[in-house]
């Protein structure tokens, strides 16, 4: 009986488990809310939430001007996009931590409910942008009694 012999090569696998390796990352990191931040991106902290009339949404934005703000509502899903201008430098400044994130960011929420987009409301004071969404008659709750027998 003949014995074949093959090469034996440790780096082999390597790229296989490479590619498997991001892929279950990528699976991971598809709805994670943070995931801009992971990757070196400045976005804005929001908050959603909703009561039996509206959704609101309030978005940190700290350091910019509500001209420099662009709000969006389609299918449900509302993106607030902006700039965060770096203010002047001075020449003769060193810097010995820099902290501030500057830069454009572009920031997707899914709606909890259908909402009437013709009667949506932004305000933006002291840095927090507040967007109230009125819901659509359908997506009101409308409370029903049951009754116990």
């Amino acid at each position: 009986m003949a014995t074949k012999l093959t090469q034996w090569s440790p780096f082999k696998g390597l790229a296989t488990l490479r590619d498997e390796m991001d892929r279950v990352w990528d699976h991971f990191m598809k709805d994670f809310p943070g995931k801009e931040l992971l990757r070196g991106e400045w976005v804005p902290s929001v908050d959603v939430s909703e009561t039996k009339d509206k959704v609101l949404v309030k978005a940190e934005v700290p350091g910019m001007e509500a001209k420099d703000l662009d709000i969006a509502l389609a299918n449900s899903i509302l993106t607030i996009k902006g700039e965060k201008r770096h203010e002047k430098e001075e020449q003769d400044e060193d810097y010995h931590v820099v902290e501030s994130s500057y830069g454009s960011f572009s920031r997707s929420i899914q709606l909890p409910s259908e909402v009437q987009a013709d009667k949506a409301k932004a305000d933006y004071h002291n840095g927090i942008l507040k967007i109230t969404l009125p819901k659509s008659e359908e997506a009101k709750e409308k409370e029903v009694k049951i009754q116990v027998t």
